[in-house]
């Protein structure tokens, strides 16, 4: 059993991987700005701005594991910086920091990622680049232990099967050539992680 905080447990993300590790016995502490919109299941709920480092040292003491579910282009690529400065304050004592990452930056063939598709919404396009922003500033953290989980290009509510591929810079695509999971999923790949560390150090991602 491992200790386990999430991150933004409010968001789809966050609370199914809250869900996945408390039905696999681990003891889960969701972690939210505001307490009163926390309708989930833990042990325990606790406030915190992801974007303080004192906040992310205060939630990360005495856990396994520190997983960010944080959603919101504004938010991804200054809450990986105060993630590690928040970590860096517990030294030896710091829990692995696992990230729900964005799809933007896998590729889809050589010299073609998801982010590159035509059309895409400006917004959209520009929290795939955070989250590229974010992984590029991981990659450059060496006395930590981290692993960031690319999602499928298509992320959606559904069914948990428990079966999923993985890859590590390329899109994982399916029989029809797409790239796809469902959240249950993916959330079942995160908490795979965590019990078995294959990632150390790297992004990874799932698909079909």
């Amino acid at each position: 059993m491992a200790r386990i905080a999430v991150i933004g447990a409010n968001g789809n993300i966050g609370r199914c991987i809250v869900t996945e590790a408390l039905a696999r016995g681990h003891e889960v502490t969701a972690v939210v700005r505001d307490l009163d919109r926390y309708q989930g299941l833990a042990i325990a709920v606790l406030p915190a701005d992801v974007l303080d480092p004192e906040d992310v040292a205060r939630v990360a003491a005495g856990q396994d594991v520190l997983v960010s579910a944080v959603g919101g282009g504004r938010l991804v690529a200054p809450a990986a910086h105060a993630l590690v400065a928040g970590l860096r304050e517990l030294g030896g004592d710091a829990p692995r920091l696992v990230v729900v990452g964005g799809a933007g930056s896998l590729l889809l063939r050589p010299g073609v990622r998801v982010w590159d598709a035509p059309g895409l919404p400006e917004p959209m396009r520009q929290t795939m680049h955070a989250h590229g922003e974010a992984l590029a500033y991981l990659e450059t953290v060496a006395d930590l232990g981290w692993t960031v989980l690319s999602p499928a290009e298509t992320l959606e509510a559904g069914e948990r099967t428990g079966h999923y591929r993985t890859g590590t810079d390329h899109a994982v695509l399916d029989g029809e050539g797409r790239s796809r999971i469902s959240i249950p999923d993916y959330a079942a790949a995160l908490v795979d992680e965590i019990e078995q560390p294959r990632h150390l150090g790297e992004r990874f991602t799932v698909g079909y």
